[in-house]
C-alpha cells in the first residue's frame, strides 16, 4: 500500500468527489482525516468504511471550513491524531449562479469563504508539516490539491 503511514485530509468529503478522493486514499492505506456536512449516522458508516479499507485510522471533523478558527482547530486535530497532514484535497465548495446586479451578498460571501479563504488556510496551516516531511521530495515543493466545485455542490 503506497500511502501506508501517510495522512490524507479531503475537505468536502462526506459524499461525491470528495468522498471518491478519500476512498482511493484510503485503497492504498492512507490514514484521513474528512471533513464535510450531512446525515451523522450515514457519516459515520463512510468514516468506518474507510477505516476498515485502509488498515489505518480515519478521523471526521465536522469544522465549519467558513470560520478560520474552526480550520485551525481541524488541523490541530489532524495534527494530534496524525503528526500532520502529508496529502491535502481541497474539495469543499458551493457555487450560485445569478446575474452580478442580483447576486445575493450573503451567497457571495460564502463562496469567497469556503471556495478560496478556506483552501488558503488549510494550504497554509498543511505547509509546515509537509514540508518538514519532506513529502513532495526534495527537490519539489508540497504540492495541495485543489478541487473545483461542481454542480453536486450547487448552493440553493
Amino acid at each position: 500500500m503506497f500511502l501506508k503511514g501517510k495522512t490524507a485530509l479531503v475537505t468536502g468529503s462526506t459524499s461525491g468527489i470528495g468522498l471518491a478522493y478519500a476512498k482511493a486514499f484510503a485503497a492504498e492505506g492512507a490514514n484521513l482525516v474528512i471533513n464535510g456536512f450531512g446525515d451523522a449516522a450515514a457519516i459515520e458508516t463512510e468514516r468506518a468504511a474507510l477505516e476498515a479499507t485502509s488498515g489505518g485510522k480515519a478521523l471526521y471533523s465536522g469544522h465549519d471550513l467558513t470560520k478560520p478558527d474552526q480550520i485551525a482547530a481541524m488541523m490541530a486535530e489532524a495534527a494530534a491524531a496524525f503528526g500532520g497532514v502529508d496529502i491535502l484535497v481541497n474539495n469543499a465548495g458551493v457555487q450560485h449562479v445569478a446575474p452580478v446586479e442580483e447576486f445575493p451578498v450573503d451567497k457571495w460571501d460564502l463562496i469567497i469563504a469556503l471556495n478560496l479563504t478556506a483552501a488558503f488556510h488549510t494550504t497554509r496551516l498543511a505547509l509546515p508539516h509537509m514540508k518538514q516531511a519532506k513529502w513532495a521530495g526534495s527537490s519539489r515543493p508540497p504540492r495541495p490539491i485543489r478541487s473545483s466545485p461542481r454542480r453536486s455542490n450547487r448552493l440553493m
